[in-house]
């Protein structure tokens, strides 16, 4: 692969909390509402039908087009069989993970009913992605993109595009998503995938219209299973801008890595060739030759692009995609959701707090496979994490580690704001992809071998990609620094569905100094919603939600109208609870 450089550069326990979230913006945030059905539509992207997940009856779903402090309500109507989470893969969810959308932090919307998302983009732009979190259903579609731009007194780093585009790429497996975790669950494994989509469609069904001489801009997300995936275009030059809401020194590629749940941001100068051209995202470190294949089209094109495609990397030479990850490098100079340089957080000057070196394995559990964070394969409690936190059930406590493989719930005590020096170490022949929700964090080293302390005499302290999901090589390790300057209970998973799914992985407990969670000051915490969803242990119980002193705008029933409460449990909602009077 090639590169040049270029010189220049929910509704929420009351009206109050909305109020606040809005103030947050400096009064210009926005309220956005969309109102979302997901059922199941039969589709034969590759030419084999099977039931795929629609929103709204497309696939993939809606693009949320969003705006830095946005506040956004989303309605969703579960019409599968299954119940049903969305997570919003890159959005921090500031303050809130109670809107995250896995499954320690929400009870999942069952089949019939329907559940609100109410969140703010706070402080973010960049390109990201939503997708189904539960029961592999991600591997029948139900994803979407999300752009969250600037605010019109941010200036973007790079002259305006004529138009932006969305470019979902992905591994297709055509087999039922229900066939497919079934055989997960008796100890088998993904088949390879039979092939690979662009926004959903198969070979040279995506369509994408260049005017010549104009700039477009890719938003580019590789929303698959568990396929990393080399993107490029047909005599056409990217220029990185942006990854995972970044602003990136601004560098030409003539091809991506692009690995499972990363996203990435490319300006593309259309050619005043009057000709088609391909756009091609094929399969890495694999002997399949499989390829999604979409085409550019000019006015005045005809028939199909000419030529081969433009050739692939060596499909097992990781180097060059170790090189050019590393030459991602953070925009010092340039504002990103705020007007002061991206550059003017001097990460390399704070002290670690804590280092973690979290390695995965692979375990068996009664003839069958699982995966491994420290030889703890991941559990699921009844009770979301999240929730047992809250009303103080006992919280799982697994070792964070343990010499002889087991099944656990792994959960990191995390003083808020600490700084935290995280290692990947990938002993295996395989690519690993972890991604932590809730935070970007620095990708400071990577390299072969097992790391050791003297590694960090080579890190990156100045200009290193800021990020939500990175890649570790085998048997290699992959270094970040991350500030834990946001509450709440976090995932830390990898990328790989089959992986998550059987276990590999971990949650953090960011927390502050309060007894009890519920001691937790709406400035570093959003309160928990009054539409919660129980489960588990909360089910066919009664539990007091306060409103806290000081918060009140509307009296006790017009709060309670708002509240369209759709579980077994009963829900008081009080306001101005006598202090110490807490549930």
């Amino acid at each position: 692969m090639k590169m040049k450089l270029q010189s220049t550069t929910t509704i929420l326990i009351c009206i109050s909390t909305l109020l606040l979230l809005l103030r947050g913006g400096a009064g210009e945030s926005e309220r956005v509402f969309y109102d979302w059905v997901v059922s199941f539509s039969t589709l034969a992207p590759l030419g084999v039908e099977k039931q795929v997940i629609v929103l709204n009856d497309q696939f993939p779903g809606p693009t949320l087009n969003l705006t830095t402090n946005d506040v956004v309500n989303i309605n969703i109507h579960n019409n599968l069989t299954d119940p049903f989470l969305m997570t919003w893969n890159g959005v921090q969810m500031r303050r809130n993970s109670w809107q995250d959308g896995v499954q320690e932090t929400n009870c999942p919307i069952l089949p019939g009913q329907n559940w609100t998302y109410s969140f703010q983009v706070k402080d973010q732009i960049g390109s990201f992605f939503y997708f189904p979190s539960l029961f592999l259903q991600k591997a029948a579609g139900g994803y979407g993109a999300i752009r969250v731009n600037n605010r019109v007194v941010i200036p973007v780093p790079f002259l305006r595009p004529y138009k932006e585009h969305d470019v979902l790429i992905g591994d297709w497996y055509n087999a039922d998503h229900r066939d497919l975790r079934a055989s997960l669950d008796v100890g088998g494994t993904l088949p390879k995938p039979d092939g690979i989509l662009i926004n959903g469609a198969g070979p040279n069904q995506t369509v994408i219209d260049f005017e010549p001489g104009f700039v477009y801009r890719l938003r580019i997300s590789n929303v698959g299973l568990r396929t990393s995936l080399n993107f490029r275009i047909q005599d056409h030059w990217m220029l990185l801008v942006e990854v995972e809401g970044s602003y990136t020194v601004q560098q030409y590629y003539d091809s991506l890595d692009i690995h499972v749940g990363q996203s990435y941001s490319v300006l593309v100068t259309a050619n005043t060739n009057q000709s088609s051209f391909y756009m091609i995202a094929s399969c890495l470190y694999t002997s399949d030759q499989l390829a999604g294949v979409a085409i550019i089209h000019y006015p005045d094109s005809q028939g199909d692009p000419f030529g081969p495609f433009p050739p692939r990397p060596d499909s097992f030479d990781y180097l060059p995609s170790l090189w050019q990850a590393r030459s991602i490098r953070w925009n010092l100079s340039v504002g990103a959701a705020r007007p002061n340089p991206q550059g003017s957080y001097h990460y390399g000057s704070i002290n670690i707090s804590r280092t973690l070196v979290l390695e995965n394995g692979v375990m068996e559990e009664e003839n069958r496979r699982r995966y491994t964070v420290n030889g703890v394969s991941f559990v699921h409690p009844s009770t979301p994490l999240k929730l047992a936190d809250y009303f103080q059930f006992t919280v799982p406590d697994t070792p964070l580690s343990a010499s002889n493989p087991l099944l656990g719930t792994s959960v990191i005590d995390a003083p808020y704001k600490d700084f935290f020096h995280i290692i990947f170490q990938n002993p295996l022949e395989t690519l690993q992809t972890w991604h932590l929700d809730g935070y970007n964090f620095f990708v400071v080293g990577m390299d072969y071998g097992v790391w050791n302390e003297s590694m960090m005499e080579k890190y990156n302290m100045v200009d290193a990609i800021s990020r939500s999901t990175v890649q570790v090589y085998p048997l290699s390790w992959t270094a970040i620094l991350v500030k834990l300057d946001n509450y709440g209970i976090w995932n830390l998973r990898s990328q790989n569905a089959e992986k998550w799914y059987l276990g590999q992985e971990l949650y953090l407990r960011v927390h502050g100094k309060e007894n009890s969670p519920r001691d937790v000051s709406t400035r570093d915490e959003a309160p928990i919603p009054a539409n919660v969803i129980m489960c588990g242990r909360l089910l066919n119980q009664t539990l007091a939600i306060y409103c806290w002193k000081g918060q009140r705008q509307m009296k006790g029933k017009q709060v309670m109208d708002l509240v369209p409460y759709t579980s077994s449990s009963s829900v008081i909602l009080l306001l101005d609870p006598p202090d110490g009077d807490r549930p």
